[in-house]
C-alpha cells in the first residue's frame, strides 16, 4: 500500500483538489497544515526544495502542485 502525504495550508485551492481527487480514487493520505506546522514546514521544504503547496510525497516521490498524472503514475492509478 502506498505511503501518501500531502502538506497543505487551509486555503489552498490545490490542496482540496488533491485531497478531493485522493478521496475519489479511495487513496489514505496524512495531511499536514504546514501553516501551524513548522516541523512539517521544514520537512517540505527539505523534500521539495520548495515553499508552494501542496507538496505531496508518494513513497517518498515528491510531486509539487497537483500534477494529476504524476500522481496517477505514482500511485499506479492509470
Amino acid at each position: 500500500m502506498e505511503k501518501v502525504k500531502i502538506y497543505t495550508t487551509p486555503n489552498c485551492p490545490y490542496c482540496k483538489m488533491a485531497k478531493a481527487y485522493f478521496q475519489k480514487n479511495n487513496v489514505q493520505y496524512e495531511e499536514f497544515d504546514v501553516s501551524v506546522d513548522k516541523k512539517a514546514l521544514e520537512e517540505m521544504v527539505s523534500k521539495s526544495h520548495q515553499m508552494g503547496v501542496p507538496v505531496i510525497d508518494i513513497n517518498n516521490e515528491i510531486i509539487v502542485g497537483f500534477n494529476r498524472s504524476a500522481i496517477d503514475a505514482a500511485l499506479h492509478l492509470k
